[in-house]
């Protein structure tokens, strides 16, 4: 789902030649009904591998390479390709974002400058803080793997979707975890200072305990829509559906 963040985050269920606000859907009855399947690449009806993609495109694309989520892999700064440098080199060598934010817990992350603030609503995060602004993916990526020895990489997803507040400070944490931080992107990091971003979802009702809805399995689907958060749609009875994981599935959807 494509999103805009405002006063309440807006979801958008993108298809072919049209969209659905799914804000307005909230309340509504919903049915979910398995088609198939159509790699999101080359559109074969093939079992989606991973990502949207079939088991070919998957292993194939510039796009899906390790480096999407290790960035400390990426080389593209040394002019090495893995797939295709020109794409890597879109990717790579553009700002990035060193960022803490929390959902189920505090956590570490990296996105493109772009991407902000996408990313942190994709995970479903109640708020995040910039760490640093550096000026390419591996930078940002040896920086998050230093990170990681003392936060979280991981969204704990069925904590994510029952939290609806914290009273962590994540600019106590933003300044602590400066003195953490490798040699490298130090300095860069000090000279820069970042606001608390706060994020708040279309949920009329937290589940109680998550329960995760494999179309591919169960085939069909009805409920009430009682929220949206991160890319889950949640329902009356506690199910959820994470629309980003289920990506190159066809379904079709009825609303009562």
């Amino acid at each position: 789902m494509m999103v805009e963040n405002n006063y309440q985050v807006d979801y958008f269920l993108n298809f072919k030649n049209d969209f659905i606000h799914m804000n307005q859907l909230i309340e509504k009855k919903i049915k979910i009904k398995l088609k198939g399947y159509e790699c999101l690449s080359c559109q074969s009806n093939l079992e989606i591998y991973r990502q949207g993609y079939c088991k070919k495109c998957f292993f194939d694309l510039p796009s899906t390479a390790q480096w999407i989520m290790k960035p400390e892999l990426s080389k593209a700064h040394l002019n090495i390709e893995e797939r295709n440098l020109e794409y890597e080199r879109s990717i790579q060598l553009k700002p990035h974002i060193v960022y803490l934010a929390f959902s189920s817990e505090i956590k570490v992350g990296v996105t493109r400058k772009t991407q902000v603030p996408f990313r942190w609503i994709d995970q479903g995060a109640i708020k995040a803080v910039q760490i640093a602004e550096l000026p390419n993916r591996y930078l940002a990526g040896i920086t998050e793997v230093e990170l990681k020895k003392h936060y979280s990489d991981k969204t704990n997803w069925r904590e994510m979707l029952k939290t609806d507040s914290t009273k962590i400070d994540l600019e106590t944490e933003r300044i602590n975890s400066l003195k953490l931080l490798p040699e490298e992107t130090l300095n860069l990091c000090k000279e820069q200072s970042y606001k608390e971003f706060n994020i708040n979802y279309p949920v009329k009702r937290h589940p109680i305990k998550p329960k995760s809805l494999n179309i591919i399995k169960q085939n069909s689907f009805s409920g009430e829509l009682v929220g949206i958060k991160g890319q889950y749609l949640i329902f009356d009875d506690d199910t959820v559906f994470n629309i980003r994981s289920n990506e190159g599935v066809v379904v079709s959807i009825e609303i009562n």
